[in-house]
């Protein structure tokens, strides 16, 4: 029987239950990709190569922290970073010689530099990758707030691992994070926002678990914020998800002004996290053009490109 919390959001844990033998049998269930992962896998940063496919620009929230900038002079190593944006039609070709130059190369995922799921070529460039690359472990990082409706699809596509960005599960928290969300196109800010995603990504992740898929939760720790936050995200999704990766903040955009949380924060707090989900301690915060092994700093050749500002509607692509 579903119940509501105090701020009327419906509880994973009032609808979904998940026994110790009923985890270790999902673990077991995953390892057929978390074994080839270093995204999922902390053991596998200095064999396993990844590569991430630039073909998603457009986002459909607006994170406080978030500056996507896409161009020849984007030179940082952070996520919503790339030297150009990729045409689907331009995948199988980079593909076929990215893997001539990486044969340790197992993993493909798109992870922005927007939303993935907000864009039409992920889907298109997934087509692609299962035609021509089938045996390579497909995955892609989302906000989560197109998840519930894009999960079956996603499932069919044979992508076996989604990353969702959860910063919090308290819409007072979240609203001081994300400004606004755009959806079914309409806007919506502040708290009626942060109500819709975090709704969202509760039934995404649960969909997603049900299909079998793998899910890791990304969290950025922001200490002003959600320092004594984080624990709970992990105890809402102990039962559906497998993975949590807790990353800093970078003190950029609306907040520059913001601490970056010290080694001894980000320590306690995944240790406090671990007691309800597992912790990945090894995030290198990956550009949305990566190539190669975590520990290298390849990616896309540099081409003129863009500068995309997240709180720019033109930039949405449906």
């Amino acid at each position: 029987m579903e119940t509501t919390d105090e701020i009327g959001q419906v509880t994973i844990k009032d609808v979904y239950s998940t026994s110790e033998e009923e985890k270790e049998s999902r673990r077991s269930k995953f390892a057929h990709a978390t074994k080839v992962h270093p995204c999922y896998n902390e053991k596998l940063h200095h064999k396993i190569g990844r590569v991430h496919l630039p073909v998603a620009p457009k986002c459909n929230i607006a994170c406080r922290f978030c500056r996507r900038s896409v161009g020849s002079e984007c030179c940082e190593d952070r996520p919503a970073v790339a030297s150009r944006i990729m045409k689907p039609s331009e995948v199988e070709e980079y593909m076929t010689e990215t893997l001539k130059k990486m044969p340790n190369l197992k993993v493909v995922g798109i992870a922005g530099p927007g939303d993935s799921l907000f864009n039409k070529e992920t889907f298109e460039t997934f087509e692609i990758i299962d035609e021509k690359f089938p045996d390579l472990v497909k995955c892609l990082s989302t906000n989560g707030l197109l998840l519930p409706k894009y999960v079956k699809k996603i499932a069919d596509l044979n992508i076996k691992t989604i990353t969702t960005t959860v910063n919090a599960i308290d819409p007072e928290i979240l609203k001081e994070i994300v400004d606004w969300v755009y959806y079914e196109k309409k806007t919506y800010k502040g708290i009626d926002g942060a109500k819709l995603l975090i709704k969202n990504q509760k039934e995404g992740i649960r969909k997603a678990d049900q299909e079998g898929l793998v899910v890791k939760i990304n969290t950025v720790l922001i200490p002003e914020l959600n320092l004594n936050h984080v624990k709970d995200i992990a105890k809402e999704f102990e039962d559906i998800a497998y993975l949590q990766n807790v990353i800093p903040l970078i003190p950029m955009y609306k907040m520059d002004h913001l601490s970056k949380p010290t080694c001894e924060e980000i320590s306690k707090v995944r240790d406090e996290s671990e007691e309800h989900l597992q912790q990945f301690r090894a995030c290198q915060q990956c550009r949305a053009d990566a190539a190669g092994l975590l520990t290298e700093k390849e990616h896309l050749e540099n081409k003129k490109g863009m500068k995309l500002n997240i709180y720019d509607l033109k930039h949405f692509s449906h």
